[in-house]
């Protein structure tokens, strides 16, 4: 999952140097992005219904691969730009399947018999904090290296070769945990491994409300969310630098990497905060976070608005503050609301949704042709609060009595 995330952001701290060092224009650069998104979607719908059928093992490793494979070939770029496309599309095929097999079987080796989380959600909310740690050191790693080290196109993208042959060394010898693989031998074990005292058991989820049941609870508390999981560290690290940077001239690829770090790092630091508010309410969590990001959108339209870089970055904490919450919302009531058998495909779902919040900032940016930017934040934040009312409306409205 940490490799996931790296993989991500590496490429968006390094915009700036492909625009000043390979000629490329701004043009390209976001139809680049724009590839990343759509290698993604077909990366989580088929990665989920693929690691239910065929375990998470082998989707998370096929995943990882590509992953790696696409870094390659991002490397090729200097000297062959061709390989850029390509290459950003496997880099989101290979990240959407990693989301979802790898979420779902984090979640599934830290409860029991695998392992000691006290709940689903709490195990839930670890792929989280693991992407978040990606996302942060990604992006800053990358553009830390752009700015000083020799041949950047290349050497920026050598950290995240290491962390996925790391990640593959670590993981090799955890146990498949999908219900589907497990139902000949339930540890997840080869036979040999096992020893006749070893547990039959699976991990089982929390039951799902009894209102309208889970596709309902579903659509009306986690659809509205999850589209601003991604909308919120988006602005803040592909909007906001270039509107803020004006006045730093050499700074810029090291100002655009520390907001990338600073937007989900912030996320990773609210990480206690989320449980408290989960065991208070069900959801107070994703209230506090779209708060945050309401707050965090009115702060950044501030920070525009004076050409503050300084301002721009507190905006970007309470922003990723806002994608840690939500994402840790979303996770976890998924891993409530799903049965085991269909947990990665509905993991797919809400990370799909999720990343539907990348194409904001090219909403942003077409609508900068009829609004100053100041103004689009302010809407943004408008709508923030709007979903905000939305959810808390739903999740403390009585549940309509079953029918007859």
């Amino acid at each position: 999952m940490t490799a996931s995330g790296w993989s991500a952001n590496q490429f968006s701290a390094l915009l700036g140097a492909y625009r000043t060092d390979l000629g490329l224009t701004t043009a390209t650069t976001t139809a680049l992005l724009a590839v990343y998104v759509l290698g993604l979607i077909p990366g989580l719908l088929l990665g989920g219904p693929l690691a239910d059928r065929r375990g998470r093992r082998p989707v998370v490793f096929t995943a990882l691969a590509v992953s790696a494979l696409a870094t390659c070939l991002l490397m090729t770029g200097p000297a062959a730009t061709w390989a850029l496309w390509p290459g950003r599309f496997l880099t989101g095929l290979g990240a959407g399947a990693l989301l979802t097999a790898g979420s779902v079987w984090i979640k599934e080796l830290s409860t029991p018999p695998y392992g000691t989380a006290a709940t689903p959600g709490a195990a839930a909310r670890r792929a989280g904090l693991f992407l978040s740690a990606g996302f942060a050191s990604g992006g800053l790693a990358a553009a830390l290296i752009a700015q000083w080290a020799p041949h950047p196109m290349i050497t920026a993208y050598l950290p995240h070769l290491a962390l996925a042959a790391a990640a593959a060394l670590f993981a090799a010898h955890a146990p498949e945990t999908s219900p589907a693989r497990t139902a000949a031998h339930p540890t997840g074990e080869p036979a040999a491994a096992r020893t006749p005292t070893t547990p039959v058991s699976v991990p089982v989820p929390a039951p799902a409300p009894a209102s309208g049941g889970s596709g309902a609870a579903f659509r009306r508390l986690v659809v509205p969310v999850a589209p601003w999981v991604f909308a919120a560290p988006t602005i803040a690290f592909a909007t906001l630098p270039g509107l803020v940077d004006a006045h730093l001239d050499g700074w810029r690829t090291v100002y655009a990497g520390v907001a990338t770090a600073v937007t989900p790092g912030a996320g990773l630091l609210v990480a206690p905060l989320a449980r408290r508010l989960a065991a208070r309410h069900r959801i107070a969590t994703a209230a506090t976070g779209l708060a945050a990001i309401a707050l965090g959108l009115l702060v950044a339209a501030l920070a525009v608005a004076h050409t503050q870089p300084a301002v721009a970055l507190a905006a970007a904490a309470l922003l990723g503050a806002g994608y840690g919450l939500c994402v840790a919302y979303g996770l976890t009531e998924v891993a409530a609301l799903a049965p085991a058998h269909r947990l990665a495909r509905l993991t797919a779902r809400f990370w799909a949704l999720c990343y539907l919040g990348f194409i904001t900032p090219y909403a942003i940016t077409l609508l900068a042709h009829a609004f100053a930017p100041p103004v689009i934040l302010t809407g943004a934040a408008a709508l923030a609060v709007l979903t905000l009312v939305t959810v808390v409306y739903r999740g403390t409205r009585r549940p309509d009595p079953p029918t007859a």
